[in-house]
Formats: C-alpha cells, structure tokens, sequence
C-alpha cells in the first residue's frame, strides 16, 4: 500500500494534524510526555526530535505539539517524512491494545450526557485533532470531560468548552449547569 501523508492545522497553532490512509489506532491514545511514549514505539521516536512537545493519536492521524520557537515551516517536511516512514514500517501505536470503552455506564442522565459528547462532540473535537472525555457528572450538574491532543492547552478550547460543549449539553440535558475540563 503506498502510504499518503497531508497536513492540517489545528485551532492550537503549537499543534499540527498529520494524515495517514491508513487506520492507525481504533480509538485514541494520548502521550502528553516523554515519558508516556515508553509503551508507544512510534510516539517514543517521535519524542527523539527534539522539538516535540506532545503527540497524539486517533482513527487515521497523529497530532504533534511543537515546542516553542520552533517553525511549522521548517518542521513539516521533517515530521511528513518520518510520519510516512513509520506508517510503511508498521511502527505500533500501542505496544498492549487497549480494552475497547464498553457501553455507557451511570444514571440516565450520564449516559445520556455521554451518548452526546460520542455522537456530536466527539467528532467535531477529532476533526480539530483532539479529544474528549467524559469524567463525571455530579449533583450540581456540573459535567466534567478531559480535553487531550491538540484541544490540551489550545487557546480557543475554553470557548469551544464553553460556547459549544456547555450550551450544546445545557440544551439537550437541562439537568447540567456547567461543563468544566479536568486539567492533565
């Protein structure tokens, strides 16, 4: 298979969207740090180039998070490069799969709540080349979600939590008061 690799840019100008047609990882896999990429042979070589502050992947893409200073200009065709190498090379994603996320579990109210973020949220977030994850629901309303890839630390995310994810929930579950992120 000849392997494709096209770019994007992200809302979070630090990270960049790096496509494959090829399916990568069912699901998602985050490595924030260096350190994370140990059980990812291809997150562990891409953490070897020095500018590289953050990688994660999802479907058919990985997102990388440049560190400051360095220029997407001058990066990219380095990064096209090794992405198309290790694709070609069947570099694992995830040295253990991980259990698929079952069905939706809790209240009513959570499931629905999660069965929301899957069917709208989810897709909007991955197409920016990020993440989201429910985490709770508590007795105040308040939902709690975890943003990961290029959502995490992105400037426009607390707008995208705010203005979309809250109001969108607000709408369909009148139960929640406030959508909040869980800092990494």
């Amino acid at each position: 298979m000849n392997i494709n690799v096209y770019t994007e840019a992200t809302p979070n100008p630090a990270t960049m969207k790096f496509i494959v047609n090829k399916l990568l990882i069912n699901g998602s896999a985050d490595f924030a740090t260096k350190e994370s990429a140990e059980k990812s042979p291809f997150a562990k070589e891409l953490y070897k180039f020095s500018f590289v502050n953050g990688v994660f992947f999802a479907s058919n893409f990985v997102t990388v998070t440049k560190t400051e200073g360095s220029e997407w200009d001058d990066l990219l065709p380095i990064l096209k490069e090794f992405v198309k190498g290790a694709v070609e090379a069947e570099l694992a994603v995830q040295l253990e799969e991980q259990p698929e996320q079952g069905d939706f579990e809790g209240s009513d109210i959570e499931v629905k709540i999660q069965q929301i973020l899957h069917d709208y949220v989810r897709p909007a977030v991955e197409s920016d080349g990020g993440a989201i994850t429910y985490k709770s629901f508590d007795d105040a309303g308040v939902v709690t979600v975890e943003l990961r890839g290029s959502c995490s630390g992105c400037p426009s995310s607390t707008v995208t939590l705010k203005a979309g994810i809250e109001s969108l929930l607000k709408r369909m579950v009148p139960e929640v008061t406030e959508v909040v992120s869980e800092a990494l």
